[in-house]
């Protein structure tokens, strides 16, 4: 009897990779900053509560238009960024680990980004950085849950159960719906892309993202 997947296996195969690694040295630098910058004021409790409430709705927007990005001809050139690419390699093979986490090549324009917003966006430096470390600790969550997600651990939890028949419906059934990754649906249930699993036909390009498209773009 071959011996189940468990969670110190998905750990260890975790860490093997660059973007949780990127991700995780943001988040330690952010908290060394904040607490280094220091300034703590009770609207910086405000940050990770409104973020609790818009990642998800994060989540679905990254999801729907830049991870489901169609290609787009503009005369002899296609506009197909890397991180749509990326994602319909991974609808093709969903068990492929590299496939599932955010490329490391992304990273390097989307961690600066990211710093860039939290120094110039906040009134304050210290308000900034409560962001920085919010974002980069949603982000190691993000990655962690969609790893494991698609690897052979099996849910023992009811949330979790949730979280994870959530996004493989959205893997196995039909990829126009169920775009939230950390929740169970909870951008999709507002969106309205979180129809009854049972009325919903099975799609025949969830594995082959844009097929019709994607073959027009290649001619």
């Amino acid at each position: 009897m071959s011996k189940s997947f468990t969670l110190a296996d998905a750990r260890r195969e975790f860490w093997k990779h660059p973007s949780p690694w990127m991700i995780g040295a943001t988040l330690v630098a952010a908290v060394v900053a904040r607490i280094a910058v220091g300034d703590f004021q009770p609207t910086d409790a405000g940050v990770p509560l409104v973020m609790v409430a818009l990642f998800p709705f994060l989540e679905w927007i990254v999801h729907v238009f830049i991870l489901h990005w169609r290609p787009k001809r503009f005369g002899p050139f296609t506009l197909d960024p890397l991180l749509a690419r990326e994602h319909r390699a991974h609808h093709r093979d969903p068990r492929t680990v590299a496939l599932i986490f955010i490329p490391w090549k992304a990273l390097l324009w989307v961690l600066p980004l990211t710093l860039g917003v939290a120094l110039l966006a906040f009134p304050r430096l210290g308000m900034g950085l409560t962001f920085l470390v919010c974002i980069a600790a949603f982000g190691l969550a993000y990655e962690w849950t969609h790893y494991l997600i698609h690897t052979d651990y099996k849910p023992r939890t009811r949330l979790y159960r949730a979280i994870w028949r959530n996004h493989r419906q959205h893997h196995f059934k039909n990829e126009r719906y169920w775009f939230t990754v950390t929740s169970s649906g909870t951008a999709d249930r507002v969106l309205g892309t979180y129809p009854d699993p049972s009325k919903v036909e099975n799609s025949p390009t969830v594995k082959n993202l844009h097929a019709e498209h994607v073959s027009a773009a290649g001619r």
